[in-house]
């Protein structure tokens, strides 16, 4: 296979090594005789996959008995819409930390069902910084705050989360997921497709607050309880259970090269190669978000022209590197940069950016 650099926001790259360990396995699990995709979800092997899965990824947020984690269908954009189902009661109102398109989205399908306040917003401001905490004007009761930890669009992160006293804290964290140590036992609930930090298209993750659950509203679709999934460890219907099983794999993976911590400041030193280009151009590059709010997951910038940019892009593919243009909504340039994107990925990126500036400066 020839080199190649996938800087995509999602789908995004897997592990080489779990991707090696896949086709190891694909035909003949453990010997089995059949691959993960054909067996049972009720067959004993899925469901040790299944709770392994669980059991890891709790493990690795540091979480305990109070919590569970379901696995589901349907992506972050489902979740928009299940979140407030279950937990926006009658009479109750959310409020909305924005940040940005996903923050607006999430926004938008709880304000379907409900009262839904905003309490702090930067769209003023292009969303190019999360909210200072002077600016969050949260309701005295809401039924839960809710904020979007990683902005893959405009390429900005909460770096330090804010402080909501004793009120439920939700977050989508679709696409920041095990990239660094949070304090997980902060929030009631947490949510993230699987596609960018935690294996394949096709599945979400959910951590619930069991006692925050036992709050739920009861007269929600079944398919659409959290509590129906929690009941049933995530098999009360067939759930995507190769993608599960890949997602298993990855958490492994996460935990082999130390867990949290180690991956914070490997990606750390990722962004940084990438940043300091930006900063150190003179101009050429102009990074979208505020330095104090920078994602170290997408790196969003812009070029002086949309002219530039596009030949940015077809010199890069041509140089190796793909998934380098911005969100259609916004333009630009865009480096996803997820967990399994190696440092040597960010060096190639790093030196044609700035061989492409010595070029066309």
């Amino acid at each position: 296979m020839n080199t190649l650099f996938n800087f995509n926001a999602g789908p995004a790259m897997l592990p080489p090594t779990v991707l090696e360990q896949v086709q190891a396995e694909l035909r003949d699990y453990h010997g089995s005789g059949m691959s993960i995709m054909e067996m049972s979800h009720r067959a004993k092997d899925y469901e040790a996959v299944n709770a392994q899965a669980e059991a890891s990824f709790k493990r690795l947020l540091g979480v305990g008995d109070g919590y569970r984690v379901v696995f589901l269908q349907g992506g972050a954009s489902t979740q928009f819409a299940m979140v407030p189902m279950n937990f926006l009661s009658p009479g109750a109102a959310a409020d909305f930390l924005l940040t940005g398109a996903w923050a607006e989205k999430a926004h938008e399908e709880a304000a379907a069902l409900g009262p839904a306040r905003v309490a702090a917003s930067t769209r003023a401001d292009a969303y190019r910084r999360v909210p200072r905490p002077d600016e969050i004007a949260l309701g005295p009761e809401p039924a839960y705050v809710h904020l979007t930890s990683n902005e893959t669009i405009q390429g900005t992160q909460w770096h330090a989360f804010p402080d909501v006293g004793g009120r439920p804290l939700v977050a989508d964290m679709s696409s920041d997921i095990l990239s660094r140590p949070i304090d997980a036992g902060r929030f009631a609930l947490i949510y993230a497709g699987a596609q960018k930090n935690l294996g394949p298209a096709g599945v979400t993750a959910v951590l619930l607050r069991e006692s925050w659950l036992a709050r739920a509203n009861k007269g929600v679709p079944t398919m659409l309880r959290y509590a129906t999934h929690v009941k049933n460890n995530s098999l009360y219907n067939t759930p995507p259970t190769f993608g599960v099983y890949v997602l298993g794999l990855v958490l492994r993976w996460i935990e082999g090269l130390g867990g949290l911590t180690a991956m914070a400041e490997r990606n750390a030193r990722k962004a940084q190669l990438v940043y300091e280009v930006i900063d150190g151009s003179g101009g050429f590059y102009r990074g979208h978000a505020e330095p104090a709010s920078r994602s170290l997951m997408n790196v969003t910038f812009r070029l002086a022209t949309e002219v530039l940019e596009t030949q940015f892009v077809a010199q890069a593919q041509a140089a190796g590197m793909i998934g380098l243009a911005g969100h259609r909504s916004v333009g630009g340039i865009r480096a996803s940069l997820y967990n399994a994107v190696g440092p040597e990925a960010c060096r190639a990126l790093a030196s044609f950016m700035n061989d492409f500036a010595a070029r066309h400066g």
